[in-house]
């Protein structure tokens, strides 16, 4: 019963891991296109820039929250990066739907999840854990 709660609480650890990494991948996504849209209204980028900066937006932002999440988990750290994407990119639709217009997905959408999932990718795969040394590696030869 010990080890059945232990694993209880690691997985509970682990899905805020996520959700906190998801949230904080939105914010940061949030203040990039802010940026982004401060530098369009300055004439510093061109207007066509717009699809650019979003996918741009989205990679930072998951890099970045995913970074927390592979924080979070003590091991499959690409799945844990992929998780937070995939949960920043489901609060991005999220978002949408509170907008009350028609949900479409098309290449903005595109660009929204390849850009989530790849931020994602990358900071688990840069996320480094701690390296375990072997015990025991006697080989008879």
């Amino acid at each position: 019963m010990h080890r059945a709660e232990e694993r209880d609480a690691g997985a509970v650890h682990m899905t805020a891991g996520v959700l906190l990494g998801g949230l904080l991948a939105l914010g940061v996504e949030i203040v990039v296109l802010l940026l982004g849209s401060i530098a369009i209204s300055n004439g510093i980028l061109k207007e066509d820039a717009t699809l650019q900066i979003t996918a741009a937006a989205c990679v930072i932002g998951c890099l970045i929250g995913g970074w927390l999440t592979c924080a979070w988990w003590p091991a499959r750290r690409l799945l844990a990066g992929l998780a937070a994407g995939a949960v920043c990119f489901l609060l991005i639709l999220a978002v949408g739907l509170l907008s009350g217009e028609e949900l479409s997905l098309g290449l903005q959408a595109m660009i929204e999840l390849a850009g989530c999932l790849c931020g994602g990718a990358i900071s688990g795969l840069l996320s480094r854990g701690k390296k375990r040394k072997k015990k025991g590696n006697t080989r008879l030869r």
